[in-house]
């Protein structure tokens, strides 16, 4: 542990590692909550089958931006999320050491946790409002699946529906329903992201102290902080995804035609487990996986080259 807490250079690194892992990973994470927020027809039937279905039919009906729904919300609010999530962990690990810079798991595990609940006051809009984008597709084809079904003219006249965006979801709530308008689901995206962070990076500092050191340096060198980043990541991913999905379907707005609502994490729980199986509680695991592991893979090459430190002319101990 270092003697000093540099927080700029910190913050800077977990801003770029953010960005750089949003941009490769996002149409993965588009896929998941569509996937998460699917539930079967009247007859059992479902609009996708699974990862690779969803992808091809997204990409043919919406085409290669349609991937990008909700990134620009994502993008902009990435940078402060990630950082409180890194410097976060590094702040408490910082503070709850000894001496001797030894931390014990149960403090690692809270220093962790801790760095979780912090994130969620950027978190919880962040998600809130890119669902809302991601997801509007998969609705609309329910809408109109059923609309076509019900053999209604008055639906071939309809008008499309308005545009959407995070700027326009957000006046709305906060006009409907104040500030807390933009904290629908807080419970449940800080039940996901507490677990998380109390697995990962616990996890993650076991790993990594088992790899080689590099030269005259006592962090280990670049693949092995890479890989252990991956398999933290897939581990707690894995862990929270019955969280995610309760967490998605909460924060969903607008619902297909027929579909189930939901009033608060216990009631989602009951409602998928009755409804869907426990399978459903999985729904999207390969997809947050995918998205998860190369996330904070990059994360650790971020902090391994130390572009903060080169961009501030620091000395990257």
């Amino acid at each position: 542990m270092d003697s000093k807490f540099s927080l700029l250079p910190k913050v800077i690194n977990g801003g770029i590692a953010g960005i750089v892992g949003v941009t490769c990973v996002f149409p993965i994470d588009l896929v998941k909550t569509r996937l998460q927020n699917q539930q079967p027809g009247p007859g059992g039937q479902l609009l996708y089958k699974n990862l690779l279905d969803c992808g091809v039919k997204t990409f043919r009906n919406e085409g290669f931006f349609g991937m990008y729904k909700g990134s620009g919300v994502n993008l902009l609010l990435i940078t402060p999320e990630k950082a409180i999530k890194l410097v976060g962990n590094d702040f408490f690990r910082h503070i709850l050491s000894t001496e001797k810079g030894k931390l014990t798991f149960g403090r690692e595990v809270l220093s962790g946790a801790g760095a979780g609940m912090c994130q969620i006051i950027i978190t919880t809009p962040m998600e809130l409002l890119k669902i809302q984008l991601q997801d509007a597709g998969r609705s609309a084809s329910i809408d109109l699946a059923a609309n076509s079904n019900a053999n209604n003219p008055a639906v071939t006249s309809k008008p499309p529906p308005p545009r959407l965006s995070a700027t326009k979801i957000a006046l709305q709530l906060v006009r409907q329903k104040g500030i807390f308008g933009l904290y629908q689901g807080c419970g449940a995206t800080a039940l996901r992201d507490v677990t998380f962070s109390a697995i990962y990076f616990p996890l993650f500092a076991h790993l990594n102290a088992m790899g080689k050191r590099r030269e005259g340096s006592d962090q280990a060198v670049f693949y092995h902080s890479f890989l252990s980043g991956c398999i933290a990541g897939c581990t707690a991913s894995l862990s929270v995804n019955p969280f995610d999905v309760v967490k998605t379907r909460l924060q969903t707005l607008h619902k297909g035609v027929g579909e189930e609502t939901y009033s608060g994490i216990i009631d989602c729980f009951g409602k998928v487990l009755k409804n869907e199986g426990p399978k459903a509680l999985f729904k999207g695991a390969l997809c947050r996986i995918l998205v998860i592991a190369p996330l904070f893979g990059i994360a650790q090459t971020v902090y391994y080259l130390g572009v903060a430190e080169y961009l501030l002319g620091i000395e990257k101990p």
